[in-house]
């Protein structure tokens, strides 16, 4: 018998508007949310009387909104306790973690049933870092009777259009330096590719605006093929559902990607694909394992990522028949 037995009966107590309450933690970033897609999309059909939140930081609304059935709860990380009161939520589920921070947030809920790892709290399965994360999050589920589908990534279309439909997009940024591919080899392959006759595009938050200009210049491409800083989540979302293909190292705009089926070549540095790739799809992953440091908060381009070169991605694309 799975610890969950019995879960189709939570809601009973904890009800706000007529509603039980159950809470999602996952307060990470946009790249996390999108691999959790099929979990908690099975958390939606399994508790169609709940109401769902997801905690998380509030920048990921739109992208949620994606995702459809869910509400979010504004959460910086684990610095601060979850913003509901103890008792009030009926079922709590932990994917964000196993470690004695998130474990430790969501047994200050005080929830009728909570769905997590094993811990010293509860029983549950065993964490298992070798598991790609979106099996990690369905085996959990799963343990506790949820059928879940680890390949059901799909997201709702935006409700916004994309400004350059049929676009090439290459997300030339990254949330840490282990992760940023040459701006020059960005500019190699954006160079070729438009003499193919893409149409390039370069995204990227405000952040990266600055990166994208240099790689934009590099490339001899006008000024206006610049979208990073310009374009909402929603609108990034758009952009990358209706784009020719889609060219980025590890980051949410590859996992946007893998949820739309646009054809991508991701570049892996820190991280292993095995863990984090995209599924199967039109989709190439390019790295060089034997030569992974996976030190994810360096500010130096991981060697595995390095060893990739513009010939490697052009032949990617190449392969996915579009150059």
């Amino acid at each position: 018998m799975s610890g969950g037995e019995g879960l189709e009966h939570a809601g009973t107590n904890s009800m706000i508007d007529g509603k039980p309450e159950l809470l999602v933690l996952r307060a990470l970033k946009l790249g996390d949310l999108l691999v959790a897609v099929p979990a908690l999309k099975a958390l939606r059909r399994a508790f169609p009387e709940h109401r769902l939140r997801y905690a998380a930081q509030g920048w990921l609304s739109e992208a949620l909104g994606l995702v459809g059935g869910y509400e979010l709860l504004p959460t910086h990380g684990l610095d601060e306790p979850l913003a509901m009161e103890p008792g009030v939520v009926d079922v709590a589920v932990n994917l964000h973690g196993s470690g004695p921070e998130s474990q430790g947030r969501i047994e200050a809920l005080q929830a009728r049933h909570t769905i997590g790892h094993r811990s010293q709290f509860r029983d549950g399965p065993p964490w298992r870092g070798e598991l790609h994360e979106r099996e990690r999050w369905v085996r959990l589920l799963e343990w506790h009777g949820i059928e879940a589908d680890p390949l059901d990534v799909q997201l709702n279309l935006p409700h916004v259009p994309s400004p350059v439909p049929g676009a090439t997009v290459l997300h030339v940024g990254a949330a840490y330096g282990s992760r940023l591919w040459p701006a020059e080899r960005f500019a190699a392959v954006a160079a070729a590719l438009a003499d193919a006759g893409h149409n390039i595009v370069f995204t990227g938050g405000n952040s990266e605006k600055e990166r994208a200009v240099e790689v934009c210049s590099r490339a001899g491409l006008p000024p206006e093929a610049v979208l990073a800083g310009h374009l909402s989540l929603g609108e990034f979302a758009a952009t990358i559902a209706a784009a020719r293909l889609v060219i980025s190292a590890d980051t949410g705009a590859a996992h946007l990607a893998s949820a739309y089926g646009t054809p991508s070549v991701v570049l892996f540095g820190p991280a292993p694909p095995e863990i984090w790739g995209p599924p199967p799809g039109p989709h190439v992953v390019l790295t060089k394992a034997e030569l992974r440091l996976g030190d994810t908060f360096s500010g130096q381009p991981d060697p595995a990522l390095l060893a990739v070169q513009v010939p490697d991605v052009l032949a990617a694309v190449r392969e996915l028949g579009l150059f």
